[in-house]
C-alpha cells in the first residue's frame, strides 16, 4: 500500500528531551455520505542507523478536520533523529490496523528533527516572530504569498549551519478578518480552510518540518480585538469555531493536551501552557480568550493563569524564565495591550520585584515593529523585553515615537519601574533571533528578507 503524502504538515511541535509531537493531516474523502477513515503513520530512526522504526499508526479525526497527532517516545537526549510521515485509507479503526502490512514509503520526504536538552546550562537559539498577513483576493482565487519569504530567510540561516533549536510565534498567524469586513471567517470550515492555506506555503512547511515549533494566538485567529466588538452571537458562532479550528491546527502539537501513551487526549480547560528546554523556562500565556473588559474588574488573563504564572516564577528552577505573550508588556501604551490591564500587570511585575526572580525575559509581537528594553523593578531586579513582529504586513509601520522605551511605566503601586538600554526600533517585516544562556540574552533582529538590520546584548544581573 502506498503511503501518501501529508496535505499539511508535518508540523513538529513540543519537543521535550525524550518524546516529540508531530502533527499531519489527511485528504478527506466522502464515501456512503460519510468520511472514509484516514490512518496516518509514521516511522523513525536515529541518525545514522539503516533501519527505521516498526510503522506506528495514528488516528486522523474527522472531528479535527481529518488531522492527527503522534507522539513518539522514549528518544535519547539532545540526539537528531530522522523520521517519514504519510496516511492512508482504510476502513477498519486504527487499533485494528494490520501492522504487518507493507508499506510503500518511496514517496514521502525524509525529514530530520533532534530532541531538546534537560541541560541546565545548555544555551538555546531561538527565533521568534508574529503578525503573518496573507490577503484573499479575486474571491480566494489568489493569496499574497510574499510572507512565505520571511520563513525562507530562516531556512537559509539554518541550511547554512545556523542551529535554531525551536520556533515561537506569538499570535496572528492567520488573519481570519481581511482588512476586518471584507469576508472574514465565521464559520469553522471557513477557519480550517484558512489555517490549510497558511500552513502550507512551502517555506514555512519545510521549517516547521525539521523544527520545533510552538504557537500561541492573538486577536485575528478570532477577528480584530477580540472580543471587545464582540456580539452575544459572536460568542456562540464565531469564537467556538475559532477557537476549534485553533485547537486543531496551533494547540493540539503543544504541550497543552495530556498524552496516553503515543496520543494526545482530554479536553483542555485553558490555552495557556509550560514547557523547559536547555536553561529555559517557557510560559506560552493566552493574553486573549481570558480577557474580562469590565470596568471594574480587567483582566487581560484569568485568575487561575496569573496564579500559575507567578507559581512558575517563583519555582526556584534558576532557569531563564521566557513568558510568551502574544501582546507586548509595556512597550504599547494601548488599551489592548498590557498597558489597558495596569492591575494585573503590576501584580506580575511586583512578584518578579519581591520574589527577586531573575532572568525574566517577555517575548511578545502584535505591534507591527521589532525593539528591545529593559525595565528595571528595583536596583537588584531587571526585566527584559523583546518584541518581534511582523513577519509579513503589507501596510505602513509604526514609527519610534510609537513605543515607550524610556521614563517610567504607569502603576498602580508605590514602585518605580524605569524602561533602559532600548535597542533601535525596526519598523519593517522581520524576525528575530535569540541566543540565550545561562548569563545573557543576544537579540539579533532580521529583515523578511535575511539582512541584518541590528543587534542588542543584555547580560542577566
Amino acid at each position: 500500500m502506498d503511503v501518501q503524502t501529508l496535505t499539511v504538515g508535518p508540523i513538529v511541535g513540543h519537543t521535550s528531551h525524550n518524546l516529540i509531537r508531530i502533527f499531519g493531516r489527511a485528504e478527506l474523502a466522502i464515501y456512503e455520505d460519510k468520511p472514509r477513515k484516514a490512518h496516518g503513520v509514521i516511522r523513525y530512526r536515529k541518525v545514522g542507523k539503516s533501519d527505521f522504526s516498526a510503522p506506528l499508526y495514528f488516528k486522523m479525526n474527522p472531528n479535527f478536520d481529518l488531522t492527527g497527532v503522534m507522539v513518539l517516545t522514549t528518544l535519547e537526549e539532545n540526539t537528531p533523529y530522522e523520521y517519514q510521515v504519510g496516511w492512508f485509507y482504510s476502513e477498519v479503526d486504527t487499533k485494528d490496523v494490520d501492522v504487518q502490512k507493507v508499506l510503500n514509503w518511496q514517496n514521502i520526504d525524509c525529514y530530520r528533527i533532534k530532541t531538546a536538552s534537560s541541560d541546565r546550562s545548555q544555551s538555546r537559539n531561538l527565533v521568534f516572530g508574529s503578525c503573518r498577513y496573507i490577503l484573499r483576493l479575486f474571491g480566494g482565487l489568489w493569496w499574497d504569498d510574499r510572507s512565505d519569504r520571511t520563513f525562507k530567510s530562516i531556512l537559509e540561516q539554518i541550511d547554512s549551519g545556523k542551529s535554531v533549536d525551536q520556533v515561537i510565534m506569538c499570535g496572528d498567524q492567520i488573519y481570519a478578518d481581511d482588512l476586518n469586513v471584507i469576508g472574514a471567517d465565521d464559520s469553522l470550515d471557513e477557519y480550517n480552510k484558512r489555517y490549510r492555506k497558511v500552513l502550507t506555503s512551502k517555506y514555512l512547511r519545510r521549517l516547521m518540518s525539521t523544527t520545533p515549533t510552538y504557537m500561541t494566538l492573538d486577536d485575528h485567529e478570532i477577528e480584530d480585538n477580540w472580543p471587545e466588538s464582540a456580539s452575544a452571537r459572536d460568542w456562540v458562532t464565531k469564537f467556538p469555531a475559532a477557537i476549534h479550528a485553533y485547537s486543531t491546527y496551533q494547540a493540539s502539537h503543544s504541550p497543552l493536551f495530556e498524552l496516553s501513551g503515543s496520543r494526545i487526549t482530554g479536553t483542555p480547560t485553558h490555552l495557556w501552557y509550560k514547557y523547559n528546554d536547555g536553561c529555559c523556562d517557557f510560559f506560552v500565556c493566552d493574553t486573549r480568550t481570558e480577557r474580562n473588559l469590565n470596568k471594574e474588574s480587567r483582566e487581560i488573563i484569568g485568575p487561575r493563569q496569573m496564579k500559575e504564572l507567578k507559581s512558575w516564577l517563583c519555582d526556584g528552577s534558576g532557569n531563564v524564565k521566557i513568558i510568551v505573550s502574544s501582546v507586548p508588556p509595556y512597550e504599547s501604551e494601548s488599551s489592548d495591550k498590557w498597558y489597558g490591564f495596569i492591575s494585573q500587570r503590576d501584580e506580575m511585575l511586583e512578584c518578579i520585584r519581591i520574589n527577586e526572580v531573575p532572568k525574566v525575559v517577555f517575548l511578545s509581537g502584535d505591534i507591527h515593529a521589532c525593539m528591545a528594553s529593559q525595565v528595571a523593578l528595583n536596583d537588584n531586579i531587571t526585566v527584559t523585553s523583546v518584541v518581534s513582529s511582523a513577519f509579513f504586513w503589507p501596510y505602513p509601520h509604526p514609527n519610534r515615537s510609537s513605543f515607550k522605551l524610556s521614563g517610567h511605566l504607569d502603576t498602580l503601586t508605590a514602585s518605580k519601574y524605569k524602561v533602559k538600554k532600548a535597542s533601535n526600533v525596526y519598523p519593517t517585516d522581520a524576525f528575530t533571533k535569540l541566543h540565550v544562556s545561562e548569563k545573557r540574552i543576544r537579540v539579533d533582529f532580521y529583515s523578511r528578507k535575511g539582512d541584518k538590520l541590528g543587534t542588542k546584548n543584555y547580560n542577566f544581573d
